[in-house]
């Protein structure tokens, strides 16, 4: 008996260890196109053989004609796959962060939402061509390596099992099982940055390089990742010495203290410090502005942070001062930053 097509055998083999490794319930984010249909299939196929309850849900964003009746048919081939229970989750896609912002923030909130309401873990089905585009974003965002290093495996409720996975992989696995496959036209709009590096930057990258270029920048995100991993581990340790008994978000910091450390670790403990004290979207300049209130010490003022939040050193310690508090802001948090979870 001959066994799946090398396709098929390599996303399920991609899916299998992490089925293995938990019990608890899978939700497949299924948009229709490729990568989420090889990866449904493959749950739909190792998830009885892992004991692992495993079903699907799909979201209709409302953005494009006829786009709920698609939503249905994906629904129906998703049961059809033996996937228990397919959920259709129509969302209102507001403003902020531009279309492919707006679009991915109200996506991953239904997700979000179907995960917690199940006690359910949500499978992505992002690849390493993926993975090389979300570098290349990072890199010309200029928003550091945190950003640089990728999407990660793992990051509760979210799981993406195919990040070692080629894209044509999963459009032969398709092929090879006749699933019909729905290919988004804004995947290939070039009004959108991201598809303008799929159709575009990448192929002029591989010419110029000699190939090789989307499994060598994954690689580059893996390494990173791993460095990077390690410095918030340490940083995490050393705010906990600097806060105190009474730890944070309610311990101020020691600035010469805070001076003593590495700018790299020095900058990560104070991102986990605002985090810690519930300032959202924290970005670039904000933590700029903080940490001159240590290394670059002239007597400047607070530093307005998102939120209404206030940084200030006073006595030669860093107090963070809460949105409505005397001398605070009061103003509405900021529409979420736009990147891929």
């Amino acid at each position: 008996m001959s066994g799946p097509h090398p396709a098929v055998a390599q996303v399920r083999g991609a899916v299998r260890p992490g089925l293995r490794a938990s019990a608890g319930p899978v939700l497949v984010a299924v948009s229709g196109g490729a990568d989420s249909l090889a990866l449904a299939a493959a749950v739909a196929f190792e998830a009885p053989r892992a004991g692992v309850p495993a079903g699907a849900v799909t979201v209709d964003h409302g953005l494009q004609p006829g786009s709920a009746e698609r939503a249905g048919r994906t629904a129906a081939l998703l049961r059809d796959l033996g996937l228990d229970p397919v959920v259709v989750r129509t969302v209102a896609v507001g403003t902020g962060g531009g279309p492919e912002g707006a679009a991915r923030t109200a996506r991953y909130a239904a997700l979000t939402g179907e995960a917690a309401a199940r006690g359910a873990r949500v499978a992505l089905g992002h690849t390493l061509d993926d993975q090389a585009e979300t570098v290349l974003l990072g890199l010309g965002r200029g928003s550091g390596p945190r950003s640089v290093a990728g999407m990660v495996a793992h990051r509760p409720p979210f799981w993406r099992p195919l990040l070692a996975v080629r894209r044509a992989t999963t459009r032969a696995a398709c092929a090879a099982q006749d699933l019909p496959v729905w290919d988004d036209p804004w995947n290939t709009d070039p009004g959108y940055r991201r598809a303008r590096l799929r159709a575009e930057v990448l192929p002029l990258l591989e010419d110029v390089l000699g190939g090789g270029v989307a499994p060598a920048l994954a690689r580059t995100a893996d390494l990173l990742r791993e460095d990077l991993d390690a410095l918030d581990g340490l940083a995490a340790a050393e705010l906990a010495r600097l806060a105190g008994p009474a730890g944070p978000p309610a311990g101020d910091l020691p600035a010469a203290d805070l001076a003593a450390l590495p700018a790299a670790l020095r900058r990560r403990v104070l991102r986990g410090w605002l985090r810690d004290g519930g300032v959202p979207d924290l970005q670039a300049v904000h933590l700029t502005a903080v940490d001159a209130l240590v290394s670059a010490w002239r007597g400047q003022g607070p530093v307005a942070l998102p939120g209404g939040a206030e940084a200030l050193r006073a006595s030669g310690r860093l107090v963070l001062r809460p949105a409505g508090s005397p001398g605070g802001r009061a103003v509405s948090a900021p529409d979420p930053e736009e990147q891929l979870p």
